[in-house]
């Protein structure tokens, strides 16, 4: 049976093995999906403990993802006095996470890598 979880104890979740965040107001455990998951595993464990509403939005998930999400459904997020309610609270469990490694990757990773090999051509050309 689903349980009902406060902003408090899902910001407690947030680390490899131990892992719930929140998306549209439900709460899923995604600690043994993380290492499977698709962008990487440093990039789902990013948003653990907060509202990963807007992120999985943002990127588009297939029905497929949405399906898999579903099977990590524990919970859904209980509204406390003081809550005013919406995804705008909702975030206000953790801020998202900035790392070196996601600033680095994907396409701006491609481009250093791109730009070291230009420099080391030109330079056995140039000479």
């Amino acid at each position: 049976m689903p349980k009902d979880y406060t902003y408090a104890e899902v910001s407690e979740h947030n680390s490899p093995g131990d892992a719930l965040l929140v998306i549209e107001g439900k709460v899923y455990d995604i600690s043994t999906f993380a290492e499977d998951h698709p962008g990487g595993e440093p990039i789902i464990l990013d948003q653990a403990g907060s509202d990963a509403t807007e992120a999985f939005k943002d990127v588009g998930h297939s029905d497929d993802a949405r399906a898999i999400l579903r099977t990590l459904l524990v919970g859904t997020l209980r509204r406390t006095a003081g809550d005013s309610g919406g995804t705008a609270t909702v975030q206000k469990i953790k801020p998202a996470k900035t790392t070196s490694s996601s600033l680095l990757g994907g396409p701006a990773i491609g481009f250093i890598i791109l730009a070291v090999i230009g420099v080391l051509v030109a330079r056995k050309y140039l000479a």
